[in-house]
């Protein structure tokens, strides 16, 4: 089985080495270029601006503006309340502790006294959207050529319509 299968690859290999080609050129006449087309959508981009009015509402204070005395007086009068109340070790803590304390309290007493208004109005904004205007395009992409070489059709697609189709033919024997 062996042997046999070695003689014929041999054989076939004999053939192939034997074997002789070339190669010609030819050409078909075109006898049809059909363009070829794409839809395309140009997308133009465009602004659409407009001035909007909006209110304005601003707060402020009437009276005294300033919170840090009522803040050193709380912080003070803690102090001295947290001084009492501790003993040893711990008076240095409680003084610290009701100083933080009375200074938080001591300034939002001292805003809890103030009135507050506010002054109303309008400014102008100027606001932008982008939009898009849209257009279809047909635009041709390609063409196919058609020609008949020996009673077969050779269809060839380039970027322009062509007179001929090259052909090549390679000749073995």
């Amino acid at each position: 089985m062996k042997k046999i299968f070695i003689a014929l690859l041999l054989t076939g290999v004999g053939f192939s080495l034997s074997a002789e080609s070339f190669v010609t050129h030819d050409r078909a006449e075109v006898i049809k270029s059909k363009p070829i087309y794409r839809d395309i959508i140009k997308r133009i981009p465009y602004q659409e601006c407009w001035d909007e009015q909006l209110p304005i509402q601003e707060y402020y204070d009437e009276g005294n503006t300033n919170d840090n005395i009522g803040a050193l007086i709380g912080g003070v009068a803690g102090g001295i309340l947290g001084h009492q109340v501790g003993g040893g070790s711990g008076k240095v803590a409680a003084t610290v502790g009701g100083a933080i304390i009375g200074t938080i309290v001591g300034k939002n007493l001292s805003r809890r006294d103030h009135k507050q208004s506010y002054t109303g109005g309008y400014r102008t904004v100027r606001k932008c959207v982008t939009k898009y205007n849209e257009s279809n395009d047909r635009v041709i992409t390609s063409y196919k050529n058609i020609a008949y070489y020996n009673g077969k059709r050779i269809v060839k697609f380039s970027d322009k319509p062509l007179r001929y189709i090259q052909i090549r033919k390679i000749i073995e024997y």
